[in-house]
């Protein structure tokens, strides 16, 4: 299934998601990698099954091999790191954010991919994740290297969405099982 067949297997109820789809991936402005990078990262932390089988084939056929591992490195090491520093900033005991975290991030420094499109997807993956501390610790870098907000919400605009038609997909498969 392509991105066309994604957006026709979306419920008429849900039209406003079939619209983003396309309009969110369809016309992006972002470049090649870093849209496609964005798409898979996201389309893995939606732990959708439909939106990532959906959605992978067309991903690896628009990246580089380093590009798609990186992507998924982005979404693997975030879902260890989105728990860890949520968890921490919402614990009512500061004295957690002083201990040291002791988890291993090698892939961050050295991800394979120029550092601004893993720190796009990382943020994106934060997105659909909910970690208010990573997603300011992504945009603060991404903002230090000089991309502009409307590439950022770029890429929160596609987590959105992946994650929508992730659960809306998921829960009519639920439903018809």
């Amino acid at each position: 299934m392509s991105l066309d067949a994604l957006k026709s297997a979306v419920p008429d109820y849900a039209k406003d998601l079939k619209l983003n789809l396309g309009s969110v991936i369809g016309n992006s402005e972002l470049p090649a990698q870093q849209l496609w990078g964005t798409v898979l990262a996201t389309a893995i932390a939606s732990r959708s099954p439909i939106a990532l089988r959906e959605l992978e084939p067309e991903a690896k056929a628009n990246l580089s091999p380093e590009a798609y591992s990186a992507a998924k490195s982005a979404a693997a090491v975030m879902a260890m790191n989105n728990v860890f520093y949520r968890t921490r900033h919402l614990l009512s005991d500061p004295e957690y954010g002083t201990l040291r975290a002791g988890l291993r991030m090698n892939v961050i420094g050295n991800p394979g991919v120029e550092k601004v499109d893993f720190e796009l997807w990382s943020l994106a993956v934060s997105a659909v994740n909910g970690c208010g501390q990573c997603l300011d610790s992504h945009e603060q870098v991404l903002r230090k290297a000089g991309v502009d907000r409307e590439t950022i919400q770029e890429a929160f605009k596609i987590a959105a969405v992946i994650q929508a038609v992730g659960v809306t997909l998921d829960s009519e498969a639920a439903l018809a099982a």
